[in-house]
C-alpha cells in the first residue's frame, strides 16, 4: 500500500523537456511512480511566452488542466484557444501540441498513466 503525498507546484523544480520540436517547455512530475503512486502521474508543465510542446501523438490518453496564462492547443486537427480553468481531454493516438501565448506563457497540469515514462515519446511518434 502506498502512502499519501503532498507536493506544491511552486516549490518542485521543473526540468527542460527533452523531445524534438520543443521550444521553452519544462516539466516536473508532481506525483508518479517514484512516489509510490499506483495508477496515474500528474505532471506540471511551464511553457515560456511564445514557446511550445512537441507536435506529437502517443498510445495513451491524457487529461490537461490549464492553470495560468494561455495559448492554443492543436486538437481534432485544428488549433483552439485555451485559458485558465479549461480542461482538455486528448485521446490516445491523437496528434496534439500546446503553444504558449507570446505575452503570458502557459502553465498546465497533465494526467497520464503511471506506466508511461513521462516526457518519453512512443517509438515512431
Amino acid at each position: 500500500m502506498s502512502q499519501g503525498v503532498i507536493r506544491n507546484i511552486h516549490t518542485v523544480p521543473t526540468k527542460p523537456v527533452q523531445m524534438a520540436g520543443v521550444n521553452g517547455a519544462e516539466m516536473a512530475v508532481m506525483v508518479g511512480r517514484e512516489h509510490g503512486v499506483p495508477n496515474f502521474s500528474l505532471r506540471h508543465f511551464r511553457v515560456t511566452p511564445g514557446g511550445n510542446t512537441p507536435r506529437h501523438s502517443h498510445d495513451y490518453e491524457h487529461e490537461v488542466f490549464i492553470v495560468e496564462g494561455g495559448g492554443t492547443v492543436l486538437l481534432n486537427g485544428s488549433e483552439q484557444a485555451v485559458k485558465p480553468g479549461d480542461v482538455i481531454y486528448v485521446p490516445a493516438n491523437q496528434e496534439h501540441q500546446f503553444k504558449a501565448d507570446p505575452a503570458a506563457g502557459l502553465r498546465f497540469l497533465c494526467l497520464v498513466p503511471v506506466t508511461r515514462d513521462c516526457g518519453e515519446p512512443t517509438p515512431g511518434s
